[in-house]
C-alpha cells in the first residue's frame, strides 16, 4: 500500500504527474480494455471510453481518497463510464437499452476483432437477458476472474449481494443455454 501511495503522490504532484500517468496508462491499459470490451463489445466504442476514462482519472486523481484500491477506482469509473456511454448511445439510437445490448451482440458477430466461438456467442445472448446489475457482476467474476472485494469496492456494494447476484446470474444463464 505504501507504493501505491507513493505513485499517487507522484500522479499528483505536478513535476511528477506527466511520467507518472504515462506509467498508470501504461500499466492499466490492457486490463481496462479488457473490462471495458466485456462491457461494451465492440471495439471501437471501448476504446473510445477507454480514452474518455483516461481523461477522467487524469482530472480526477487528486480527489482519490485511499478508501479503496486506486486499481478499484480506475476500474469504478471505467464501469461507469460504459454504462454512461451505453445509456447515450440507446438514447441517440431511440431505443432500450435491451435492444441496444441485442444489436450489440449481433454486431460483435461483424466485429473483426472479435474471436469467440459459437458458444461464446450464444453466452452474450443470455448474458443481454439478465438484469445490469446481474450483467456486470457476471462479466467482472467470470470473464475478468475479480474477487468479490474488488467487484464490491468497484460497484459499492456488499460482498453479500454481489454473490446473490452472481449465483441468480448464474442460474438464469443455464436456463437460457438449456433452452438454445
Amino acid at each position: 500500500m505504501e507504493e501505491e501511495a507513493l505513485f499517487i503522490k507522484r500522479l499528483i504532484h505536478p513535476s511528477t504527474q506527466e511520467a507518472a500517468f504515462r506509467e498508470l496508462v501504461s500499466r492499466y491499459k490492457k486490463p481496462l480494455y479488457h473490462h471495458l470490451r466485456t462491457l461494451l463489445l465492440h471495439h471501437d466504442d471501448t476504446d473510445d471510453v477507454l480514452q474518455n476514462t483516461f481523461i477522467k482519472i487524469f482530472r480526477n486523481i487528486q480527489n482519490f481518497k485511499g478508501e479503496s484500491k486506486l486499481y478499484s477506482w480506475m476500474f469504478r469509473i471505467a464501469t461507469n463510464e460504459a454504462l454512461t456511454f451505453l445509456k447515450q448511445k440507446a438514447a441517440k439510437k431511440q431505443l432500450s437499452l435491451d435492444d441496444l445490448s441485442e444489436q450489440l451482440v449481433h454486431w460483435i458477430q461483424e466485429d473483426a476483432l472479435y474471436t469467440g466461438d459459437e458458444i461464446q456467442l450464444l453466452l452474450q445472448k443470455a448474458l443481454i437477458t439478465l438484469p445490469e446489475k446481474q450483467q456486470l457482476v457476471f462479466k467482472m467474476k467470470y470473464f475478468q476472474q475479480l474477487d468479490y472485494q474488488t467487484i464490491s469496492e468497484i460497484l459499492q456494494t456488499s460482498v453479500g449481494a454481489l454473490k446473490a447476484s452472481y449465483h441468480h446470474a448464474v442460474k438464469k444463464i443455464a436456463l437460457f443455454l438449456k433452452d438454445h
